[in-house]
Parts: structure tokens; sequence; C-alpha cells
């Protein structure tokens, strides 16, 4: 009798778990079919408009297959508060950005796959964005890490540079002075550096992972983006 017990309350579990298991593998088979999308957020501590976007960015990041990176600029910097994390590199690329898309750069402004500049705070025209990238685009080009290597493969319609970014996955910084003083804002997977690795010309690639890059100060994890030249369209992307 007691192992007829055991054995109904082992059904009657198996039978409370299954439902599950269905729902759980195809929102992972959904993911993965996703395209990632490379989300660039220009922001400063300094600015007051900023936060939301700051905020909105932390949500994205936890969004399936979106690498989301916050990019500090200097612009802001002669406003009274220096910028943490601000970083010269950043603000050049985004100007390269508002030259290549003949539009302004501002603050909070966000670039979504190299190619669609948006006010960053509003959440629904980056959704938007998204979404229509993915609509219209094909399969992404492959790129995975197998240990202390970069597997890249696909189709590409010219030479894009793969350029590996240190990142800091969170930080909180109280601030000072100026429009943001006495706040404390939350920031996501902060740009603390990042270099070129190798050249993509399409097919398959493989390219050993710098391992000095991967002892960057403050650095707690590491992206890997594929991108056309001079602030080109992204081809892919994703976090180490």
């Amino acid at each position: 009798m007691r192992r007829l017990f055991l054995t109904g309350l082992l059904l009657l579990a198996a039978c409370q778990r299954a439902p599950e298991a269905p729902q759980q593998a195809t929102a992972k088979a959904a993911s993965s079919t996703l395209r990632p999308v490379l989300v660039e957020l220009f922001t400063s501590q300094g600015c007051g408009a900023c936060p939301p976007a700051d905020e909105f960015l932390e949500r994205l990041a936890r969004e399936p297959q979106i690498v989301a990176l916050t990019r500090s600029v200097t612009s802001w910097d002669r406003f009274g508060w220096r910028d943490t994390f601000g970083r010269e590199q950043n603000t050049r690329l985004q100007e390269r950005y508002a030259t290549r898309h003949r539009e302004d750069g501002y603050t909070p402004q966000a670039v979504v796959q190299g190619r669609v500049m948006l006010v960053g705070g509003r959440e629904g025209a980056v959704h938007r964005a998204i979404d229509e990238y993915r609509a219209a685009s094909g399969p992404a080009p492959m790129l995975r890490r197998e240990g202390q290597m970069l597997v890249l493969d696909g189709i590409a319609a010219r030479p894009a540079e793969v350029r590996l970014l240190a990142l800091r996955s969170h930080a909180r910084v109280p601030i000072g002075r100026g429009e943001n003083s006495g706040m404390s804002v939350d920031y996501v997977n902060i740009v603390l550096g990042e270099g070129a690795i190798g050249t993509w010309r399409g097919g398959p690639l493989r390219l050993p992972i710098p391992a000095e890059r991967l002892r960057t100060p403050g650095a707690d994890r590491y992206a890997v983006i594929v991108q056309e030249p001079d602030a080109g369209q992204v081809l892919t992307a994703m976090i180490l």
C-alpha cells in the first residue's frame, strides 16, 4: 500500500508539472529565433531628461536577444557635473552616427542597430524600431562563443569590423551637482572600453578573444559588435 501511495504522489506531481513544459519550450524556441538587436543609449549623468531613458534601458536589457548598452557622453560635463563614465569615444561615435543619418546629436538618444536614431526615453518608438527591423530583415549572421574563440558565419555585403567591448553590468551613481543633483541613478551595461579585434568579409571566421581585453578594470562582462565601418549598420551583436 505504501508503494502504491508513493507512486500515486509521483504521478500527481508529474501531472501538475506537465503543462509548464510546453510553455517553457515554446518561450525558449521563440527567443532563439529572434534576430539580435543592438540598442545604444547616449546619455549623461548631468542631463535632467536622461534618468527615465536610463531606467527604460535597464528594462530593455532584460528582453530576449536585445543587447542594450549605456554610452555615456562628455557633452554635459561643462554644466556642473562630470559624468563618471563619460568617454570621448562615445561622444565621437554619436557624432558619426549623427553625420551619417543627418540628425542632431542630443541626450538621451537611442541608436537601434546603427540604423535609426530616436529619443531615448520614447519606449514605444524604440520598440517599434526593433520590431520593424526584425520584420524587415532575414536571418542574422551566426555569432557564438566557443571557449576563448568567437565563431562567425553568414553573408556580408561589405567588410565589417568585429569589436570587443568591456562593460560594467550595473552601477548606481549618486549625483552631486547639475540637473540631477541629489539623485542616485542606475546604469546597465556601461561601456568602459572597446577595440577592434578583426574584420569579417562573410563566410566562416574564427577569432581568438584577446585575453588582455578581459582584464579591463571595473568590467565584469563583455560584448561583441559586428558593424560596417564608420558607424555603419550593425550586422549582429551579443553579450558574452
